[in-house]
């Protein structure tokens, strides 16, 4: 059991004491909704799968969550991908991805789901947006 822990405790210093400088410049980047797979209508108490497809640009982009905000029976969605900023990235063209998340249908009417498709010329954002009713 001590040489278990032992082995155990070294690895953990090994890896945390890596200074790899290919996964220390990293930042965070949320990427445009390409296309969603959505039910057309949503039935109270059910949990239905929402797929979004986004593109990557290059292999220094990873997946990591996605940008959920909720507002009364409005929901926000975007990839946000971890991007590591180094010189070993490489063109990925078009390269498309998908997310899937559980949707849990909890109030009546409908729900209007923004999907994030980037900025315009003047910077405003830009949604594909859906509305899906809610039937009984």
């Amino acid at each position: 059991m001590k040489k278990l822990l032992l082995f155990s405790l070294s690895l953990l210093l090994f890896v945390s004491c890596n200074t790899d400088d290919d996964y220390d410049n990293y930042y965070f980047e949320i990427l445009p909704v390409k296309s969603v797979n959505i039910p057309e209508e949503f039935v109270m108490g059910e949990t239905y799968p929402i797929t979004v497809s986004y593109e990557k640009p290059s292999s220094c982009y990873v997946y990591r969550n996605l940008y959920y905000a909720k507002d009364n029976n409005q929901r926000t969605v975007a990839p946000i991908m971890t991007v590591y900023d180094n010189n070993n990235c490489q063109p990925l063209v078009e390269f498309e991805e998908d997310v899937t998340f559980n949707f849990i249908v909890t109030s009546n009417g409908s729900y209007v789901f923004k999907f994030w498709q980037g900025e315009d010329e003047n910077g405003e954002d830009l949604y594909l947006t859906i509305e899906v009713p809610v039937v009984e």
